[in-house]
């Protein structure tokens, strides 16, 4: 693997860390998102410090041979603590419980990291060595145990990793599960790494030379594992957001055939038409649908009639339908019936009077102690969504279209 190789894992992941940065500042209390920020941040720097050409730089800026060795395993070290914290909080759990585990394997690499510079400043490496310092120095005094505890630090943190993904991945299901599975098959290219550094600094220890295994393999099986694991931290998250604005979106188009039966009754529709951004979210579209239905919806109110929606709703059941599908297509025949008597009500009659009738209401409230009446089921909250559909596919609804010719009491 040359300089390339890299750089660009390394690029990606500066640019991960640089979009969540914003958000970092915004809610930098959120321990889930430092962590994930640390992870990027120092997967970033593993990948960096470890080019050939950067590790030639630092040697030569700080004149000490091979002082870029220890430097790339103190940030694997920080790199795997990273990922065991990453993994406990994104677990969730009493807080409490994940900060007092979050700091322990803190701690346990600060430890690791500590004794990696304090051994390579004890040992003797004065021939520089940009891709096989480990096997190089395999029988080197204080080397050799900064080079094996280096490599059981990553092992400890690899083996957990892949333990703790996979006994989460049998308690959960969805696009975490996948997640989950894949940061463990990204680990096993990371444990194959690891078998193939071991293997080459024993054979060094027995007096052979497996030096390729730990010069060539070894790196590319930690590549792949590493692209394979960052694919299954945001598979999770990518693909969720992915579904919510599908479902979004599928919620805008399925309230289409309500806005758009309402529209005639949306109050000034065409001259307040809301100003939005020239790339508006799939939220702000179905907030702005909604926000349209229930104006038009509004309008009709002194057009709706209780004993329509209570027929509907009978005819509905008949029909085989739910209480909640029967309940929208009531709703859905009541929206339409509404329409048609506020079209046939071109002067407003109906307004006028249920405004006088609200007003004399209202001062019989004021001089009596009559309890105030509760508004019935036709009045309260409803399924918008349902109601669209059975606006495009009800028999009921279609039946109360059918009738547009008859006077209003036929409707009842």
């Amino acid at each position: 693997m040359d300089g390339p190789d890299y750089y660009v894992p390394a690029v990606a992941l500066g640019v991960a860390l640089a979009s969540k940065a914003p958000a970092l500042v915004r809610a930098w209390r959120d321990p889930l998102l430092r962590s994930v920020c640390a992870l990027l941040a120092l997967g970033a720097a593993v990948f960096f410090f470890a080019a050939p050409p950067t590790i030639a730089t630092v040697n030569r800026i700080t004149g000490v041979p091979n002082v870029s060795g220890p430097l790339v395993y103190c940030l694997l070290s920080a790199f795997s603590a990273s990922c065991l914290v990453l993994m406990v909080n994104w677990r969730g759990g009493p807080p409490e419980v994940t900060q007092r585990v979050s700091r322990r394997w803190i701690a346990g690499y600060g430890v690791v990291i500590v004794a990696v510079a304090v051994l390579f400043a004890l040992g003797d490496a004065p021939d520089e060595r940009l891709r096989d310092l480990d096997t190089y120095y395999a029988n080197t005094p204080y080397m050799r145990e900064m080079i094996v505890l280096y490599l059981v630090a990553l092992t400890v943190a690899g083996v957990t990793m892949s333990v703790l993904c996979w006994r989460w991945s049998l308690k959960v299901q969805g696009w975490l599960r996948a997640g989950l599975l894949v940061i463990v098959f990204g680990y096993l290219f990371n444990l194959a790494y690891l078998v193939a550094k071991f293997a080459a600094v024993f054979a060094r220890w027995a007096g052979r030379d497996w030096d390729d295994l730990s010069t060539y393999t070894a790196p590319l099986l930690a590549s792949v594992g590493a692209q394979i694991s960052a694919v299954g931290f945001c598979l999770p998250l990518v693909c969720q957001r992915l579904a919510n604005t599908w479902s979004t979106w599928d919620t805008y188009r399925r309230l289409g055939p309500l806005w758009r039966e309402l529209r005639p009754a949306m109050p000034q529709h065409d001259a307040r038409a809301l100003r939005l951004s020239w790339w508006p979210s799939a939220e702000l579209l179905v907030t702005q649908r909604e926000s349209d239905i229930h104006d038009g919806m509004l309008s009709l109110y002194p057009y709706f009639d209780a004993d329509v929606r209570a027929s509907a709703y009978g005819a509905a059941v008949a029909r085989g339908s739910d209480p909640e599908q029967a309940h929208a297509v009531a709703d859905a025949v009541m929206v339409t019936a509404a329409l048609l008597a506020r079209a046939a009500d071109p002067e407003g009659r109906v307004i006028s009077s249920a405004k006088a009738t609200a007003s004399a209401s209202a001062s019989a409230s004021a001089s009596t102690s009559g309890s105030v009446r509760t508004p019935s089921r036709a009045e309260g909250p409803r399924d918008l969504v349902r109601m669209s559909i059975a606006l495009r596919q009800s028999p009921v609804v279609a039946a109360a279209r059918g009738r547009t010719a008859r006077p209003e009491s036929d409707l009842r």
